[in-house]
């Protein structure tokens, strides 16, 4: 058996060359795909009349999309007929199917959380066992962010299948109630502070407006008269914990200085 080396040089040469080819087409498809992915978002978040989780979800289709093509161009470039490939997957669809059940299934799940929304862009949710806020949804990924700003990725397919707890689907469903001792004389002073601090929380339910009375008195004592200062306002039930806790270092701080 004779090798024909200059029929080899001539192979290699061609291939090669199309190696370069493809990575050079990858390169530029994965910054086409990015750069499609940010034009369709911003193009869907001028109109403002689309869901901004639907504006995320379909950037991201967009990508893969671009990418997909990308894909194909590559394997035609080494030859690979589309058609033939079409027709192996079809021959080994079921097996296909098996090995990505996993990440069909998030993918499915993901077109579930988009046409039904049970949540929103910057809702507080818990879900599959984690909470924190709603950042983006794509096609296999619910990205939320948790109170310390750590970032969590929940696979689609956890997230359709378990309970989902929306506390903001209802805002304002919150509220807290916070009571100290004061002074008589500095209520007035004290409240007022407060409730600055309140109107600039952006925790705090700007619909309802936040209070701060006197809910009984403590000691009638005329030379040291005592009351009981009560401060309300409307949350996020997330938030609860946070709002009181401020209320209560603003209050402690200011009855220090008294």
């Amino acid at each position: 058996m004779t090798i024909n080396f200059d029929t080899l040089k001539a192979s290699l040469v061609l291939y090669g060359l199309n190696a370069i080819y493809a990575i050079l087409l990858l390169a530029i498809g994965w910054y086409l795909s990015g750069a499609m992915q940010r034009f369709v978002t911003r193009l869907l978040s001028v109109t403002h009349r689309v869901d901004p989780l639907v504006t995320l979800f379909v950037g991201s289709l967009a990508r893969y999309g671009v990418l997909a093509v990308v894909g194909i161009a590559v394997l035609q470039l080494f030859g690979i007929q589309t058609a033939s490939l079409v027709a192996v997957l079809g021959a080994t669809s079921l097996a296909i199917g098996l090995a990505l059940q996993g990440t069909l299934s998030n993918l499915a799940a993901g077109v579930m959380l988009l046409l039904f929304r049970p949540f929103h862009i910057g809702d507080d949710v818990e879900v599959a066992g984690k909470a924190g806020k709603v950042r983006s949804l794509s096609l296999f990924m619910t990205e939320l962010v948790a109170p310390d700003n750590t970032q969590i990725l929940l696979p689609n397919g956890q997230v359709w299948g378990a309970a989902i707890i929306n506390h903001s689907a209802y805002p304002g469903s919150g509220e807290i109630k916070v009571a100290f001792p004061v002074r008589a004389g500095s209520v007035n002073a004290l409240a007022a502070q407060i409730l600055k601090q309140l109107r600039e929380d952006p925790s705090v339910d700007e619909r309802t407006a936040p209070s701060v009375n006197v809910s009984k008195v403590l000691a009638a004592d005329p030379a040291a008269p005592l009351v009981e200062l009560t401060v309300s306002a409307k949350v996020k039930p997330s938030d609860a914990d946070a709002v009181k806790q401020r209320v209560l270092d603003h209050a402690s701080a200011l009855l220090a200085a008294a």
